[in-house]
């Protein structure tokens, strides 16, 4: 009996052609900007090979998708919960579906998780964007010919639609407003290093303290991890180490609400009366749920976060019915929600 020859896979092409499984989709189907070298190669492979491409399966790849992809950092922090609602909230009115994954800020993992999509034939992508990866999403994006929009807190390649917070002023406003309340000694507690998003905060922290002719010292931005417990020991610490440190502009509310607990083992209380030198006004960027629960309520700064998803999903349906080639950038303006704790 003659054994039966094994039947040549798409991912055999790619790798005779040292190419990725969808730059072959993409020749195969004629579709996007591939260099006329890169399709001689995958055509040589293919003759080589003896590739059959299934033409059905093909046609249901490539046929209008109800789907559209999204990408997030992670999916489980309140900020990218609610850019989900907004954008699903848009999108499932035209009939259309999200399909979701979360990069956890792995450049590779972007990159693997936007190939995917892109071969299972969405129609277009939304993605929170990783440093190292972001020109490669766009590329990858254009060459599939669907349309791209980013989703970030922090501002990112002029080449790709972005939408996101206006952080530099976000920080004006909650700086502003702790000095307006009497505050001079102000820290800054919560972000790593490399964090886009931090930078433009602290720049707009500092530019206001320098406009107040208020001390900007290094020693009080320290940077913290995502962690309650973390947050606490963190401000417990530097309240220590800094007694004059009167308020607390906190990165996120996760900080924040450990923050609270911090000032309280440091021997001082919560709140908006700074000239006893007892309390310590916290105010946070972004707004949660738990934001009103916590004792005291927390005053924050917020953008309208569930507006992001939504202007995406705007802009994502416009550009996959008539995409004129132009990249927007749209910054939606910070909101000043006072409560108890500054």
């Amino acid at each position: 009996m003659a054994t039966k020859t094994p039947k040549i896979k798409i991912t055999d092409v790619a790798a005779y052609a040292d190419v990725s499984v969808s730059t072959v989709s993409l020749v195969l189907s004629n579709k996007g900007r591939i260099s006329t070298a890169t399709i001689d190669k995958v055509n040589q492979a293919v003759t080589a090979l003896g590739y059959v491409r299934n033409t059905a399966a093909a046609n249901l790849r490539t046929s209008h998708s109800n789907l559209i992809g999204l990408v997030l950092t992670d999916i489980t922090d309140p900020f990218y919960t609610e850019i989900t609602a907004g954008i699903s909230e848009q999108l499932e009115q035209q009939g259309y579906l999200l399909f979701l994954a979360q990069s956890n800020r792995n450049p590779h993992k972007l990159i693997q998780c936007v190939q995917s999509m892109i071969q299972q034939g969405v129609a277009g992508i939304a993605f929170s964007p990783v440093r190292e990866a972001t020109a490669t999403v766009i590329a990858m994006a254009q060459q599939a010919g669907i349309p791209a929009v980013c989703l970030a807190r922090a501002t990112v390649n002029n080449e790709v639609d972005y939408i996101g917070p206006d952080n530099h002023q976000a920080a004006v406003v909650a700086s502003k407003y702790l000095i307006e309340q009497g505050h001079r000694h102000i820290a800054y507690v919560g972000g790593s290093g490399e964090s886009l998003t931090r930078a433009e905060r602290l720049g707009g922290f500092g530019t206001t303290l320098m406009q107040y002719g208020l001390p900007f010292k290094n020693e009080w931005i320290v940077e913290g991890d995502n962690n309650q417990i973390h947050a606490a020991a963190t401000v417990q610490q530097l309240l220590t180490k800094h007694p004059k440190i009167t308020a607390i502009l906190c990165h996120n509310p996760t900080i924040a609400l450990g923050a609270i607990y911090g000032v309280k083992r440091s021997g001082k209380s919560v709140g908006k009366d700074n000239y006893i030198d007892q309390q310590v006004a916290i105010i946070s960027f972004d707004d949660i749920a738990e934001a009103t629960l916590s004792q005291p309520s927390l005053t924050v700064v917020s953008s309208p976060i569930r507006e992001i998803g939504q202007q995406a999903g705007q802009r994502l349906l416009a550009r996959m019915k008539s995409d004129d080639g132009i990249t927007q950038r749209l910054i939606l303006a910070p909101q000043l929600i006072c409560r108890d704790s500054a």
